[in-house]
């Protein structure tokens, strides 16, 4: 894969509740920008991001998984992320390492707790969003509904840019409200819009219109004036909006038709922000960072992901914010204090590995058999140094004890889940000293099932999962001294007795 300068580089995570079709949509993404060349589906095992046995058998996204495509002149990092609440820990790392983020909500099921909980990972991270209605060929699919519930919880900055033409099994295309044509089908077929819907896509049109001119005064002035907004002036305002989460905007689509994927790939160039207008959190200091391609500026990279792959060890995830990494070289690692040996740098998709020379700021990288460095870590030029502010993830919430199946599994038990904490940060390992068990802690008890299967799959260690033992700790703690006679004589045999 070609090397990209950093305005032509977007990072952007796809954020929902479970179930609401990111895969599907990561998906159809890949299919149209012509990085694969069949459409893989979640229930037939079959797509680029679900590629790990136990997301194939729960049909679940359960990690993290790195989708580059290239549309048009921009490199385009799609990071798919779980639904469940279980691995929030890998939509933390994908949210960081981001500059933009996709909301997918379904169509017919609307806003759900998950599309909250989403909603304020973008928050609290500040990243520029679109929103994505997908599942207009789904019964029940209802996308004005849709808007009035993001209206409702969101504010009104949730404004539609497409308007769906049809739903259900009439969904044939959409109306793109900045261009006023219609796309049909899939590849959409440019044409006009349907007289049915020209009232509609005029109120909603001029909806648009008057936000983007909020937040310009030259444009609010022009458009108060009775003049037309340019093309150009309603795109570079509209995009200003967006960078600055002023304007979220509303596109829709079915991932399964793949209708609307290309219009998407074209508002994520078009609207989202660049690398370049990123930041990053130096430890000790809030400001920006700036980073420059190529191998003039110090390095500074950040280690957002680890994993354990039973064919070639353990992976390491990293996104260059400045300067770059290169093939067999030498960083060193301002976490740990100790310099780290790079061997061949990869792109992934899915699981497909692309070796490349070097990973330039602004993007992401794989690299295999790193020795000390973990999640959180930060890699830098020895020669001037910087902390970059780790990932901040949850604390454990539920908690098993382990005990393996048979005594050949006992002797392996420590490595396999030292290595298996290693890779999930959420996870907690320790030995209760009262009862002797060995406790797993995580988010919750889908995360330590998949855990368990992945210690088997992995590491071919078989374990029980079973509910931890409660200590009792009754015990005397203070020691004292008493005396009691007992005398009683009221005729016939007496009574006594002395009790010390």
């Amino acid at each position: 894969m070609e090397q990209y300068a950093l305005e032509n580089i977007r990072n952007i995570v796809l954020l929902s509740h479970a179930g609401a079709g990111k895969t599907s949509l990561s998906e159809a993404v890949l299919f149209t920008a012509g990085a694969i060349t069949r459409l893989g589906k979640v229930d037939d095992g079959t797509t680029t991001s679900d590629y790990d046995p136990a997301e194939v058998k729960h049909k679940i996204s359960i990690s993290l998984s790195l989708l580059p495509c290239q549309w048009q002149e921009t490199k385009i990092n799609l990071l798919d992320t779980p639904g469940y609440s279980d691995f929030v820990a890998e939509v933390k790392a994908a949210v960081r390492v981001s500059e933009g983020a996709i909301i997918v909500v379904c169509a017919a099921s609307g806003v759900e707790v998950g599309t909250e909980q989403m909603w304020a990972q973008s928050e609290e991270a500040n990243l520029p969003r679109l929103i994505f209605v997908n599942k207009m060929d789904r019964e029940n699919a209802d996308f004005y509904r849709v808007v009035e519930q993001l209206q409702t919880r969101f504010g009104d900055r949730c404004l539609p840019l497409q308007l769906p033409i049809g739903a259900h099994n009439d969904f044939q295309g959409i109306v793109d409200l900045m261009t006023m044509k219609s796309y049909l089908g899939s590849p959409g077929k440019e044409g006009a819009i349907p007289s049915s819907l020209q009232a509609q896509v005029e109120s909603f049109r001029k909806k648009m219109v008057e936000a983007v001119a909020e937040i310009d005064d030259s444009l609010l002035e022009k458009y108060l004036g009775g003049e037309e907004l340019s093309p150009g002036e309603l795109g570079d305002g509209l995009r200003r909006a967006v960078v600055t989460g002023r304007i979220v905007p509303i596109l829709v689509g079915s991932a399964m038709q793949n209708i609307g994927t290309s219009l998407l790939l074209d508002a994520i160039g078009r609207y989202l922000p660049s690398p370049q207008e990123g930041r990053v959190a130096i430890a000790g200091d809030s400001g920006k960072l700036e980073a420059e391609p190529g191998q003039n500026a110090p390095l500074a990279a950040l280690v957002f992901k680890t994993s354990a792959d039973p064919y070639v060890g353990k992976l390491t995830y990293f996104r260059v914010y400045q300067g770059a990494i290169n093939s067999n070289s030498q960083v060193w690692n301002e976490t740990r204090g100790e310099a780290e040996r790079i061997g061949q740098l990869f792109i992934l998709r899915g699981k497909t590995q692309e070796a490349v020379p070097q990973i330039r700021a602004g993007d992401i990288g794989v690299v295999a058999k790193l020795s000390l460095t973990g999640t959180g870590d930060t890699l830098c030029s020895r020669e001037k140094p910087l902390k970059i502010v780790p990932i901040s993830f949850p604390e454990p919430a539920f908690s098993e004890a382990v005990y393996p199946k048979t005594k050949a599994d006992l002797d392996k038990l420590g490595a396999a889940l030292s290595r298996l904490t290693e890779e999930e940060p959420t996870l907690r390992l320790h030995r209760n000293s009262e009862t002797g068990e060995t406790i797993l802690s995580g988010l919750g008890e889908t995360q330590l099932e998949v855990a368990a299967e992945k210690v088997l799959r992995k590491f071919g260690v078989g374990i029980d999962l079973v509910t931890p033992r409660v200590p009792y700790r009754e015990t005397l703690t203070v020691a004292t001294k008493a005396e009691y006679k007992h005398k009683k004589q009221t005729g016939g045999h007496g009574q006594y007795g002395h009790v010390l």
